[in-house]
């Protein structure tokens, strides 16, 4: 594995040139925040070695380096989920090449189901804290010294200061954002009622598909970790509402300007 993060690691080098500090990863119905990147150079993720493909609609699938306002940063327009039957070492692959690359700070947006009933569609959430129901683990296996330690501590994964930041940044724009713990899960179904409710019980705000792993393993690289959440739908309590990929990525879509105006100006204000 360490020989195959080289490589890539080395390839997207020979192509990009130098490698900027700041990683985003941007998820479903979120990826139109490329459109404001600037002075961009892009490689599709099919031409990348050792790297997986995106199969799921809204996910295009390239990695783009560029200019986010006045800061340079790389973006992954795509990820990978555990449910399209990737390993847990493929999901979090591109997470340990940018740590190869010299990344410090991981940008992570996704979409979610909201269990709060303070929640509204198209809330975005700041994700505090997690909680991990995924069946395997990123880090289960050998563990590599070079790429951290083999008992992570997980206290503080989501950066408390750029947590407070994007809060300030929300106040001075008008925008209100919810604070959560986001619930991760395998999927590809969406969760039951029941599955809502339990979730909310034991201390989650949101659940979806992804984020978990990549945080785990970026924590585990040292890395600084910003999240944020578009509430899309919303289950577990007062009447029962059907949910969609199409609807979840209608949600996301109309949330996208503001969680651009907050991802964009917490970069510049790091």
């Amino acid at each position: 594995m360490l020989e195959q993060i080289k490589e890539t690691a080395a390839y997207i080098s020979r192509q990009f040139g130098s490698i900027p500090s700041v990683a985003i990863i941007l998820g479903t119905g979120l990826g139109e925040l490329a459109g404001h990147i600037t002075d961009r150079q892009e490689l599709p993720y099919a031409q990348i070695p050792h790297f997986p493909l995106s199969t799921v609609e809204g996910h295009s699938g390239k990695l783009i380096k560029g200019r986010l306002g006045n800061r340079e940063i790389i973006a992954m327009q795509g990820r990978f989920h555990y449910y399209e039957g990737y390993t847990m070492q493929q999901v979090t692959y591109p997470v340990r090449v940018m740590q190869q690359l010299g990344v410090k700070t991981l940008f992570v947006s996704n979409a979610a189901g909201g269990m709060n009933p303070d929640f509204k569609v198209g809330d975005l959430m700041l994700i505090t804290d997690h909680i991990n129901t995924f069946p395997d683990h990123p880090l289960r296996g050998k563990n590599y010294d070079e790429l951290g330690p083999r008992f992570p501590d997980m206290s503080g994964a989501y950066t408390p200061r750029l947590i407070a930041k994007a809060l300030d940044i929300a106040r001075r724009n008008g925008i209100t954002v919810q604070q959560g713990v986001y619930a991760g899960t395998q999927g590809p179904s969406f969760e039951t009622p029941a599955e809502y409710r339990y979730f909310r019980t034991i201390g989650g705000d949101a659940v979806g598909m992804s984020t978990v792993p990549e945080v785990i393993v970026a924590h585990h690289a040292g890395m600084e970790v910003f999240a944020i959440s578009v509430i899309t739908d919303l289950g577990g309590f007062g009447d029962i509402v059907k949910c969609s990929h199409e609807e979840v990525q209608k949600a996301a879509a109309e949330a996208q300007p503001r969680m651009t105006l907050i991802m964009r100006q917490l970069i510049e204000e790091m």
